[in-house]
């Protein structure tokens, strides 16, 4: 099967999202001959101008429902307009992972943006971060249309960056002024120290750096606290050392932790044991990873009292 580029438009009703598609459809350089589907899953106060469009072949599929949302219906949709590219103006309040579910095995995400009204977004995320994060997770780009000079950008750049570092920022003012977001984001600890120290209130941007850089920390060493789990798929003189993030939500809570060869240092040590280690960071396959993974190399390993926060977060 032909491989079918899908354009992803993410937000809430009213955060810019058919403006910036119409636009898009009146701009001649986006006219190649290719067949597009425009896949609309919610109807806001703009609507589309056709007439307009100077790219060619456009046909406007609305989703009414979520039902109508799964394989079966677009597999359909493809094979009677057999598009060469979809854009998708996504419904704010439906979760990325119902699309994803529902896609066709020759859909792939080409491009992911994300839009947000400035006036309201801090009421947004703080009445609905879940649907807030699954707008940004993933997305390439986040662009607050409406920005004004009174807002702070910093409270801005906090909530997305809380989320990922991935996507770009972009505040579009009234009146037409675009500026790229520029604030630099320096980590809480310092990663070239000769030991990397990891306050307890860190431990979630330390995991994310470490899965996103992994190559960076190799052969560098770093201290901190965490609760140990142990299990059958633990290896033996190894145990499993982490924390309970927060990504989004309470309901998405997860222990995640890296392995840690003792070494020895320490004996009978039971899941949920609170443990402050100081150790030296190797890539080596491991069966917790069950893969290629950064495995710590003990050089002390001591009991420790739970922190304040048993369960951290990003923000």
């Amino acid at each position: 099967m032909n491989e079918i580029s899908v354009y992803f438009f993410l937000g809430f009703l009213e955060s810019g999202k058919t403006k910036f598609i119409q636009e898009t459809l009146e701009d001649p350089r986006m006219e190649n001959g290719e067949r597009t589907m425009l896949l609309v899953c919610e109807d806001g106060e703009e609507e589309y101008q056709p007439e307009r469009f100077k790219v060619k072949n456009v046909v406007k599929i609305t989703l009414e429902s979520p039902d109508e949302l799964n394989l079966e219906n677009l597999q359909s949709l493809t094979k009677k307009h057999k598009p060469d590219r979809v854009i998708v103006e996504y419904n704010g309040t439906w979760l990325l992972q119902q699309f994803f579910e529902a896609m066709p095995e020759n859909w792939v995400i080409n491009q992911m943006m994300t839009f947000f009204d400035a006036t309201t977004f801090i009421n947004y995320n703080a009445n609905m971060r879940q649907l807030v994060f699954d707008k940004v997770q993933m997305t390439q780009m986040v662009v607050f249309n409406r920005f004004k000079g009174e807002f702070e950008k910093l409270d801005f750049h906090k909530i997305v960056r809380g989320i990922s570092r991935r996507p770009d920022i972009v505040y579009e003012y009234i009146g037409g002024k675009t500026e790229f977001d520029e604030i630099e984001d320096p980590l809480p600890f310092d990663v070239n120290a000769p030991v990397i120290e990891i306050e307890d209130r860190d431990f979630a941007w330390f995991y994310r750096d470490m899965a996103e850089k992994t190559s960076e920390y190799i052969g560098k060493t770093v201290r901190f606290k965490g609760m140990a789990a142990v299990s059958g798929r633990v290896p033996k003189g190894f145990i499993v050392l982490g924390r309970h993030i927060m990504t989004c939500c309470e309901a998405d809570i997860a222990y995640d932790g890296f392995a840690v060869k003792t070494e020895g240092l320490i004996k009978n040590v039971k899941t949920r044991d609170w443990l402050r280690i100081t150790a030296k960071i190797r890539m080596e396959y491991n069966d917790v990873y069950r893969s290629q993974g950064p495995v710590l190399i003990a050089e002390s390993i001591e009991p420790a009292e739970p922190p304040e926060e048993i369960v951290v977060t990003y923000y």
